[in-house]
């Protein structure tokens, strides 16, 4: 059974509420990271007293892997709806591009927080954060590249696994330039005027990735 890392009682209470917590703990982990927001603060945002986090929650870490739950389940439904489609691997990689440029303008402070954990030194929140998020989308790489190179659709020796991970890594890469104004700026000085349209740094990426892939086309 896949661990929760709420409380039951979190469960009992009104979705409106739950909603609340969530989205005041996950703007407070947004702009300040973990190691900088207090459970007071986010107690006050969401109208709740202190004592009310902890009988949800049993620590301020694992509120914190709750607020990484609800964008893992966005994750999760993303991917599926993608995956329900049997097209060709280029395509399948251009909807999912096209779907992490629109959540990371639609939802930057998930992007945000998954940012903040990996670069705060917290090593064993963000192993735990890896293998909760990372799972499903390593998963599905991987067998989306294993079956274009049974067709030969791209290249037959390729490895699965890196290719899957340098696949996911420019995915990271697209996800925190459009949420996270260091990287936006980044991708501006690399790409220059196109990075400012989304379809030509889309044509470039995929031009990018076919090369890479070694497509047979």
């Amino acid at each position: 059974m896949e661990r929760k890392f709420h409380k039951v009682t979190f469960d009992r209470i009104p979705e409106e509420k739950r909603e609340r917590i969530l989205a005041a703990s996950l703007i407070e982990f947004a702009s300040n990271g973990f190691k900088g927001t207090s459970v007071s603060t986010i107690a006050k945002a969401a109208g709740i007293s202190i004592g009310a986090v902890y009988k949800y929650f049993p620590s301020k870490e694992d509120l914190f892997m709750t607020v990484i739950d609800y964008g893992y389940q966005d994750l999760d439904r993303v991917l599926l709806e993608i995956v329900g489609h049997d097209d060709d691997i280029f395509v399948n990689i251009e909807r999912i591009l096209r779907a992490a440029i629109n959540y990371s303008r639609e939802k930057p402070q998930v992007i945000q927080v998954y940012l903040h954990c990996t670069t705060e030194g917290l090593p064993e929140l963000a192993k735990k954060m890896s293998q909760k998020i990372e799972t499903i989308s390593a998963r599905y790489y991987r067998s989306l590249i294993a079956d274009a190179s049974r067709k030969g659709i791209i290249a037959p020796d390729i490895d699965e696994g890196a290719a899957a991970f340098f696949l996911d890594s420019l995915f990271l890469i697209f996800q925190f330039s459009y949420a996270c104004t260091y990287y936006n700026e980044r991708m501006h000085i690399f790409a220059g005027d196109g990075g400012d349209d989304d379809e030509t740094m889309i044509r470039r990426f995929m031009q990018f990735v076919k090369k890479g892939l070694g497509a047979n086309f």
